[in-house]
């Protein structure tokens, strides 16, 4: 069985067609999935559909680029669930400088106050890095969030930061981008990072892997991320497939 560890298909580009996305998922032995929020408006459908379907589990978080949202309400919001038996952690939270630098020192505040709050729930860290690596690592150090576990999602750095992340605790969650023809730096990170500290994830509906590339994507087609890994490292599927398993059940208390 595979786990997608982060798949927004609650997203309504998934609306008409739910039921088939989840058979196909079924199909490619996607045995469970975790849906991250990304802003308070998103949170009650998350947890209707953990409700609805036994093989689905959620996350809740504000992401950096809707810090707005941020404030007590969305915060007591969040408190309220956590406390879900179907929310396994917090997320996706942390620090976006690609689409606006204005707001820095705010994004940090507001991936403090989350990490924090994942600490007093006693519940893993789903990370959002986006061109902000050394902010990013230097919080969750000062934190110690390593505490709760952190997953650095559709990790974008090196080999080398990669490394660095593992040494603190940290897992390495990789998609699609690590499929893709030109994506050295990603497929250099598969390589390195030991099995034990690895997560699959899809990042639906983006970010769709080869063969798929330029269509919608969907947490069946992590599948395909895992061979793409299993071939860099020149180990058998199963391999990649169990230690992946193995480490978002553990992680994640699924």
């Amino acid at each position: 069985m595979l786990i997608d560890t982060h798949t927004h298909i609650d997203l309504d580009n998934f609306k008409d067609h739910f039921d088939e996305v989840l058979k196909t998922a079924q199909e490619y032995n996607v045995g469970k999935m975790i849906i991250p929020g990304v802003e308070p408006n998103g949170f009650e459908r998350i947890i209707k559909l953990c409700e609805q379907h036994e093989n689905l589990y959620g996350a809740i978080g504000i992401h950096p680029e809707e810090i707005n949202s941020y404030n007590q309400n969305s915060v007591e919001l969040i408190k309220k669930y956590l406390k879900h038996p179907k929310v396994v952690a917090v997320g996706e939270i942390g620090l976006d400088y690609y689409w606006d630098k204005s707001q820095i020192e705010r994004q940090k505040e507001i991936f403090e106050e989350q990490i924090y709050i994942a600490k007093e729930v006693k519940k893993p860290i789903i990370v959002h890095d986006r061109e902000a690596h050394l902010d990013s690592f230097e919080i969750l150090k000062k934190t110690n969030a390593s505490e709760v576990g952190v997953v650095m999602h559709c990790f974008s750095g090196s080999p080398e930061f990669a490394l660095e992340c593992v040494k603190e605790g940290f897992y390495i969650a990789l998609g699609g981008v690590t499929t893709f023809k030109n994506a050295k730096k990603a497929k250099e990170v598969a390589k390195v990072v030991p099995l034990d500290r690895l997560l699959l994830e899809t990042d639906a509906p983006y970010m769709t892997p080869v063969p798929y590339r330029g269509k919608e994507n969907q947490p069946a087609y992590v599948k395909f991320v895992a061979e793409e890994i299993a071939k860099l490292r020149n180990i058998s599927f199963e391999e990649v497939e169990k230690a992946t398993t193995n480490n978002a059940c553990k992680l994640f208390k699924l």
